[in-house]
This record gives C-alpha cells, sequence and structure tokens, in this order.
C-alpha cells in the first residue's frame, strides 16, 4: 500500500468540478484509491463518496492506494490535488 500525505491547492477546493475530474484521474488506474481525513475514508473512483468530505483549500488529507500501480495512481492524485496539474 502506498500513502502520502498532500495539502489541496486547489483554490475552489473539491466542488462538483474538481470533484468530477479527480474520479475520472483515479479511475484511470487499476489500484484501488481512497482519500482520508480524521476519521473518514473514501473511495476516490466513487463521486458521491467523494462529495460527501466537503475539502476545501489548505485542508491536508491522505491518498491510500493499493494494487498493481499504486505508486502511479497516489502519485496522480496527489500531484492534481496539490496544483501541479490541471484539469
Amino acid at each position: 500500500m502506498k500513502k502520502v500525505n498532500v495539502t489541496i491547492q486547489i483554490a475552489s477546493g473539491l466542488e462538483a468540478r474538481p470533484v468530477a475530474f479527480l474520479v475520472q484521474l483515479a479511475s484511470r488506474f487499476e489500484s484501488s484509491v481512497y482519500l482520508m481525513r480524521s476519521d473518514k475514508k473514501v473511495n476516490a473512483k466513487s463521486i458521491m463518496g467523494m462529495m460527501t468530505l466537503g475539502l476545501v483549500a489548505g485542508e491536508s488529507l491522505e491518498i491510500q492506494a493499493e494494487g498493481a500501480d499504486e505508486e502511479e495512481a497516489a502519485q496522480a492524485v496527489a500531484k492534481y490535488l496539490s496544483g501541479e496539474v490541471q484539469e
């Protein structure tokens, strides 16, 4: 399992459009991908699950990926959330 801590640097936070892009991004990978904040763990491939997190810019969370391409999956999601990759 690959774990990466990241601080959200998307100015609008994770509203509908950024969440949709994140779900599409995570779904490109075979590995399971989860975002964890405090006591909540959500499947990054689930748009409904992701919307329940209500994440905002500046908030920190942990990305967990497990599977054949876990390293690539975790890094891709981390780069998006940290603002290194645009939609």
